[in-house]
């Protein structure tokens, strides 16, 4: 039987509607790896958008998404440390704390050491002014409360630590 409005397949077979399940998930699944290794975890916004676009047949849209970045993350000859640096300071540019912290992390797990977080908090100075560069010190200051175990307002939320969501260690932090 056919669903005159969408044209689609129906049935009543709970298999045959938990395939199409098994193969949506596993598709927002091979998204949400690509953030785990570009960022090292999967961003709030990002899951609540791939929620989304599961629950509303969009999934290629989030898919397309990933393939950009992607290709303009790894396929760059700025490599992965700088990139996040990069998109690090635009965003204090900005003035989009989350992001930047987002992106921070980021940094953090490419490689990138806290001495270069500080750098481009300082570098956003002269680009940005003193706005943008005490978002990039309260940022980074938040990430070592946050290793340090005390409580900061830039440690709330879930966008940074490892692929499991855990702070990394302050003394890593700071020996990089």
């Amino acid at each position: 039987m056919t669903d005159a409005t969408t044209g689609a397949e129906a049935t009543d077979a709970p298999e045959a509607l938990s395939a199409v399940d098994d193969t949506a998930a596993g598709r927002a699944e091979a998204v949400r790896e690509r953030y785990r290794r570009t960022l090292g975890v999967v961003p709030g916004g990002v899951r609540a958008r791939l929620r989304l676009a599961q629950d509303f047949g969009r999934l290629p849209t989030e898919e397309a998404i990933a393939a950009l970045r992607h290709i303009v993350l790894t396929d760059n000859p700025l490599g992965a440390r700088v990139q996040q640096l990069v998109h690090f300071g635009q965003l204090l540019a900005l003035g989009r704390t989350g992001p930047a912290r987002i992106h921070a992390r980021g940094a953090l797990h490419a490689g990138a050491g806290v001495a270069d977080l500080i750098g481009v908090a300082e570098t956003a100075l002269i680009t940005a002014g003193v706005p943008a560069y005490a978002l990039g010190t309260e940022i980074v200051a938040g990430i070592l409360s946050t290793e340090d175990g005390r409580d900061s307002r830039d440690s709330a939320g879930d966008d940074g630590g490892d692929t499991e969501g855990h702070p990394r260690p302050a003394e890593q932090l700071r020996a990089e």
